[in-house]
């Protein structure tokens, strides 16, 4: 590996060390159905997009919540201490979709429809609000 390759893959795992992330993987919901319970929470503070992940109607915010409980347990242990109140925020949420499965749905006059059953892949990155601020100053 070159020098120069080195360096910039080095600069990107220092950066990993900082963020704390979680994925979610296969889900068997359709990324649209997903996308609209991370939009609700995109940017939010963690303690505010879990109370409206708690009381959202939608299948997909029960996972999601689930998936950001994690991410803030694995920047806890990350960073050794605990989270305080209004300290971090849903810095990146996206969904992205995974392989479908397709199978065939039997039809009228010996034809057969197509069935795609969609899946996602979520990943959330919670950050502190003072790291936000330090970005924004730069």
């Amino acid at each position: 590996m070159g020098v120069r390759k080195r360096n910039t893959a080095d600069a990107r795992k220092e950066e990993l060390k900082n963020i704390a992330f979680a994925k979610l993987t296969n889900i068997p919901t359709s990324p649209r159905k997903m996308r609209l319970v991370a939009d609700l929470v995109r940017g939010k503070e963690v303690n505010r997009a879990l109370g409206i992940l708690k009381f959202s109607n939608k299948e997909a915010a029960a996972r999601v919540e689930k998936l950001l409980r994690s991410a803030v347990a694995n920047w806890e242990a990350k960073n050794e201490r605990k989270a305080e109140d209004g300290e971090l925020y849903i810095s990146t949420i996206f969904v992205n979709c995974a392989p479908m499965l397709k199978r065939l749905r039997t039809a009228p006059q010996g034809r057969g429809y197509r069935i795609r059953k969609r899946a996602n892949h979520v990943t959330l990155i919670v950050d502190t609000i003072d790291n936000n601020a330090k970005k924004e100053s730069k």
